[in-house]
């Protein structure tokens, strides 16, 4: 199927999308400093520029959008269009991605993912879905690395 706009303006809009200070980064952000976390945003200095940097805890985490990191859930479709591009560069960015986790541990940070769709989940159930209280308890009592999804905090080292 072609795309419904001329290669300009897809290169117009998809230049327009943000790295940083996503919508769902910031969720995560204003729910966990509402409830007492403090935070650095982006840290350089640290292997990949992890969203939030919480240097008492010792840990780090990642809002992850599930198209841009290849989650595989139902927001994560691969376009119609340019197919082998996309599945070249979704697969790079996965790489990336345990590249940089794997540097994070090693450096002896504490890592934590949360996708996307979790933060959907969270906006459309908040009494049964807490993205902000998981991550809490990850943060006081949890352990090297945890990803959370829309199937909640799933733990491991």
């Amino acid at each position: 199927m072609a795309d419904v706009v001329d290669k300009a303006t897809r290169s117009r809009m998809m230049s327009g999308i943000r790295s940083k200070s996503t919508h769902p980064e910031i969720v995560v952000r204003k729910g966990l400093h509402a409830i007492g976390f403090r935070f650095r945003l982006h840290a350089k200095g640290i292997p990949g520029k992890p969203d939030l940097v919480l240097p008492k805890y010792q840990a780090l985490i990642n809002v992850h959008g599930c198209f841009w990191h290849d989650h595989g859930c139902r927001y994560c479709k691969t376009p119609s269009t340019n197919t082998a591009f996309w599945l070249e560069k979704l697969n790079a960015n996965r790489l990336r991605d345990q590249r940089t986790i794997q540097l994070q541990l090693d450096s002896g940070w504490r890592c934590l993912i949360i996708w996307e769709c979790a933060i959907r989940l969270a906006e459309r159930m908040p009494q049964e879905f807490n993205v902000i209280h998981l991550s809490a308890n990850w943060l006081t009592q949890g352990g090297r690395f945890a990803i959370i999804d829309e199937y909640g905090l799933v733990e491991s080292d």
